[in-house]
């Protein structure tokens, strides 16, 4: 049966998109950011995933004020990333996994999660710098992709509870799809920032490092953090961090960290980090 192996957090900050385009991922402002990637990368090579699912949100690209999905999940053989102002960014498209998306997207549903199923949209930095992180400038990328998407830009947003609960029915549908899939599962978004207003530029260094420790381990503090807690203390655009935890609950009730990463502040943005896999239940557990 298929199996999610790993869970990987990272921020999806567009900056550094434009750094891996523009060939700048080594200069003095960018080579300490994209440095605490290395490791995952040569990892990435070693794990050799066929699957990807990549939570994200869609900035304005896919969906706007007409029509605003809690959660969506992509269905499509194939994507194409999306021009957001200044033209598509120049990576390989991205090839789906339409069987297993339709198997998650079916048990979800039968699991009473109401997906939004998408057939057809275009992916924007939210999901591409991701892979740019982890894979660098392939001709083509490695892992095929299943977009799950977030509402995280306009209120009402799904609360942390729920997105873990949403990572814990993934879990339950990747087990039971009959192919051998080595599959990861990805959060991204945050950490603490704000783009406007008189807190611009806000980064709260301490509180996003109590939310990696919070990814680690058997604790499942995260999930019940409240929407204001997030407002308060990372910002109007730190409430991304809620789809870590969609990879967190996907996971299973225990993690061990393999890498960690933690960087303030790329342009006024926290860049934050992990790659964590699941702690099995010895014999003695599931007997």
């Amino acid at each position: 049966m298929a199996r999610i192996t790993a869970g990987v957090a990272t921020s999806h900050i567009p900056l550094l998109g434009v750094a891996v385009d523009q060939g700048k991922t080594r200069d003095d402002y960018f080579g300490p950011i994209f440095k605490g990637y290395d490791w995952t990368k040569e990892w990435e090579k070693a794990q050799k995933p066929d699957v990807v699912i990549l939570v994200y949100n869609d900035h304005a690209s896919a969906f706007d004020m007409k029509i605003v999905p809690t959660f969506a999940i992509g269905c499509a053989e194939h994507y194409k990333p999306a021009d957001e102002g200044w033209g598509p960014r120049p990576v390989p498209d991205i090839e789906g996994h339409a069987d297993l998306g339709w198997h998650i997207a079916q048990s979800l549903i039968l699991d009473e999660f109401d997906m939004t199923i998408i057939n057809e949209m275009d992916l924007d930095h939210g999901l591409t710098v991701p892979l740019s992180l982890m894979f660098g400038t392939p001709e083509a990328w490695p892992v095929k992709v299943i977009p799950v998407a977030v509402n995280v830009v306009t209120y009402p947003v799904p609360s942390g509870n729920r997105c873990w609960a949403l990572g814990e029915a993934i879990k339950r549908a990747v087990e039971t799809y009959p192919e051998d899939l080595n599959v990861q599962i990805w959060g991204t978004g945050g950490m603490s920032h704000q783009l406007q207003g008189t807190r611009a530029g806000l980064i709260n260094a301490e509180w996003d490092n109590r939310f990696l420790d919070a990814m680690i381990g058997d604790t499942d503090a995260a999930r019940w953090i409240p929407h204001i807690e997030y407002l308060r203390e990372t910002g109007s655009e730190g409430i991304e961090m809620v789809m870590w935890l969609i990879m967190r609950g996907a996971l299973g009730k225990e993690t061990r960290c393999l890498h960690r990463h933690y960087y303030a502040a790329c342009s006024n943005t926290a860049v934050g980090h992990l790659v964590l896999e699941p702690v099995q239940p010895d014999a003695e557990e599931i007997s």
